[in-house]
């Protein structure tokens, strides 16, 4: 299934007005900077991938502090940016505060909410694609036991973790799955020292793979795990050629082409509200030269048969935020 049919039918609309003369875009990246190898650089790869293509131009900010949330939307409204993105959940309070002062711009959450008629809304079925990485994990596991590690704790980042319990179990009823938060404020995202010293804390407890869902962070899971002699899965953005060998996968957000179809698309974007998972190929995994070694033909061929299950509706992934709760894993 292809992947924002609706926006590529927008982009189409562009496509047949292009006398027209358009605003520049505009993006926001969260904490922790469009490169942060993880979430915000998966934004700014599809922003660049759209400015390669077009030629066009965006605005950007890359945010260092809570206060700079509703001042950048502000700026980029009253300079006439549109649409204007933002990257992440933080960004709904301000953006609901904003959006009704500025009615003829549309305004992009990713992984934010907010209902208003000039706000277009993109989430991901998160859960879906941590399940294939949990069966992938378990499937590699010597010991049984695997970990996961979060950046702030929000429903969101539960929904990533219990995905990923549900696909070890799935492999492994008997599986240890072992679970942490980085912090409860927006620093968790940035905080690569405190990834580390979690790590190594779960492979205290016996984990040998260590799935990592935390922004910037990630990159000391990342680090330590390969220093350690274990492995790892990234996030968001395929984090395999940071360790070549070492990291077993990333589960991949496609943040990217969901930055990259809605500047395709200008103008003509009509604000709705979508949530891409695998049918949608919103989320997947990753396999490229640097993990191929870690990957067999059997575990591929397990995962691509639940991966086939869920998008036909024969396996159901637990979705945290629909009821607070997490069957195969207690917080």
């Amino acid at each position: 299934m292809t992947l924002f049919k609706t926006l590529m039918g927008a982009a189409a609309t562009v496509a047949l007005t292009a006398g027209a003369a358009l605003a520049d875009p505009a993006v926001i990246f969260d904490l922790g900077g469009k490169f942060d190898k993880s979430f915000n650089e998966a934004g700014y790869n599809g922003a660049e991938r759209w400015a390669k293509e077009t030629g066009g131009k965006y605005l950007e900010i890359e945010l260092k502090s809570e206060a700079q949330r509703e001042q950048a939307l502000r700026r980029f409204a009253e300079t006439g940016a549109n649409p204007i993105i933002t990257m992440g959940f933080a960004m709904s309070a301000p953006l609901a505060e904003v959006v009704g002062d500025y009615p003829d711009t549309t305004f992009v959450t990713i992984d934010g909410w907010v209902q208003a008629p000039n706000v277009h809304v993109i989430g991901f079925s998160e859960q879906e694609g941590s399940y294939l990485v949990g069966m992938l994990a378990a499937q590699a596991s010597k010991t049984g036991t695997v970990g996961f590690i979060g950046g702030m704790d929000i429903p969101l980042i539960r929904r990533f973790a219990c995905g990923y319990a549900e696909g070890a179990k799935a492999v492994n009823p008997d599986a240890t799955v072992i679970a942490n938060m980085t912090g409860t404020t927006p620093t968790a995202w940035n905080d690569p020292v405190k990834g580390s010293e979690l790590t190594k804390a779960q492979i205290a407890q016996g984990a040998d793979v260590v799935y990592a869902a935390a922004g910037g962070t990630g990159v000391g899971v990342l680090q330590t795990a390969a220093d350690e002699g274990i492995l790892s899965i990234g996030v968001d953005s395929n984090q395999n050629h940071l360790h070549p060998g070492k990291v077993l996968t990333s589960m991949l957000k496609r943040v990217d082409v969901a930055v990259y179809e809605v500047l395709k698309a200008g103008d003509a974007l009509e604000p709705t509200i979508q949530t891409l998972g695998l049918a949608e190929d919103g989320v997947g995994y990753a396999l490229d030269d640097n993990n191929a070694a870690l990957i067999s033909d059997e575990m591929k061929a397990s995962v691509e048969d639940a991966k086939a299950k869920i998008i036909a509706g024969d396996v159901s992934v637990h979705n945290y935020t629909s009821d607070d709760s997490c069957p195969a894993l207690s917080f």
